[in-house]
């Protein structure tokens, strides 16, 4: 595996994201449906990765997004501030104020617990983000003139409408062009892409940014729904961790995209919404590479563990190149951010590495 890096000193950024950023309101251990007061957060699929460089492992990012220039937007904003995120690359919209030009995404997520699973319920259609054209971000200055060493952006933000479709491409193709680092999860949702196309845009806009990826997230649903590559055995056979047919279905991938250097997933068997059990994989260079086992993971909060997982896994590529060593941190960052609640990580680098270690929950004094 040979992921080429630019130099830190030549860029103002180690990683930046693009992808929507919703308010998050959470009935905590209540239900939406009953609920008479919610604590607010910030979250969305793509930002949650920046914000874990940055406020876990320490690194310098930040993240392209859109806002309405209204309340909700100063708070969405004064959301990333607090978590060492640089708000300066947001395209602020103007906006009519009742948001029929634009408006900010929200998002409704509660926990689950026991036999009841996590519930969520997103009102993000016509967002700034959504709308937002590539001529609203200045693409070349980002990574050209003020340097970003990695991109990361996904399939949740393609998806969310036809526009967002063709500036994710806008940024992807930019980033390739100044020699930046690109992961891209695929992160399927039918719901979102019904919409506009259903699986076959799916398929028509992912394969298409397939082709300037280095770093691919997906799991078998997602590389069949999105590149059309089916996995061997069925859905039963991957839950019990058939590797062997995972391996043959990237080893298929990476010859139509040879541009992968890495590919990687997490796996979970969820027994209740409280208690599953967790690990991660991570295919380079022909060969898969396995973290250890969280077995009977207890779950306060599950949103955001994949994207911890992510942000993990990009640590560990950026700073020593090793996939067994970035699996691992992917693997025990998700697990540590799913118990703890938002969508956001709330774990330092030095309980990940010692979880990476064995670490038990012993009190720490």
């Amino acid at each position: 595996m040979e992921l080429k890096l630019r130099e830190k000193e030549a860029c103002r950024y180690d990683a930046v994201s693009i992808g929507e950023v919703m308010l998050r309101l959470d009935p905590g251990e209540g239900r939406i449906r009953t609920a008479r007061q919610f604590r607010a957060w910030e979250g969305g699929g793509e930002y949650n990765v920046i914000r874990g460089l940055r406020k876990c492992f320490g690194m310098q990012t930040a993240v392209i997004t859109a806002f309405a220039e209204n309340e909700v937007g100063k708070l969405m904003e004064d959301f990333i501030l607090q978590g060492g995120v640089d708000p300066s690359l947001i395209h602020w919209m103007q906006t009519d104020g009742i948001g029929r030009v634009c408006r900010n995404g929200i998002n409704f997520t509660e926990r689950g617990f026991g036999v009841r699973g996590a519930v969520g319920c997103s009102d993000r259609a016509h967002t700034a983000i959504a709308k937002a054209s590539p001529k609203a971000f200045d693409f070349d200055r980002i990574f050209g003139e003020l340097g970003v060493r990695w991109l990361h952006t996904g399939g949740i933000y393609a998806a969310l409408s036809e526009q967002s479709c063709e500036t994710a491409l806008a940024a992807i193709r930019t980033a390739k062009k100044y020699g930046t680092v690109v992961s891209y999860d695929l992160n399927y949702r039918p719901s979102m892409w019904s919409a506009i196309g259903g699986k076959q845009k799916a398929q028509e806009v992912n394969q298409e940014i397939a082709r300037y990826v280095d770093v691919m997230i997906g799991n078998e649903e997602d590389f069949t729904a999105c590149l059309g590559f089916e996995i061997e055995g069925n859905d039963a056979d991957f839950k019990e961790l058939n590797l062997n047919g995972y391996k043959k279905m990237i080893d298929q991938a990476a010859k139509a995209y040879p541009n992968f250097k890495v590919v990687a997933t997490t796996l979970r068997a969820v027994k209740t919404a409280t208690v599953n059990d967790w690990s991660a994989i991570c295919w380079s260079d022909g060969e898969i590479y396995r973290s250890r086992e969280y077995k009977g993971l207890e779950i306060m909060d599950r949103v955001g563990g994949g994207d911890s997982f992510a942000s993990g896994l990009i640590y560990g590529l950026m700073t020593t190149g090793d996939a067994q060593t970035a699996v691992d941190y992917g693997a025990a960052h998700g697990a540590l951010a799913m118990t703890t609640p938002g969508d956001t990580t709330m774990a330092d680098k030095r309980e990940v590495e010692a979880v990476m270690g064995g670490a038990g929950a012993r009190v720490q004094r």
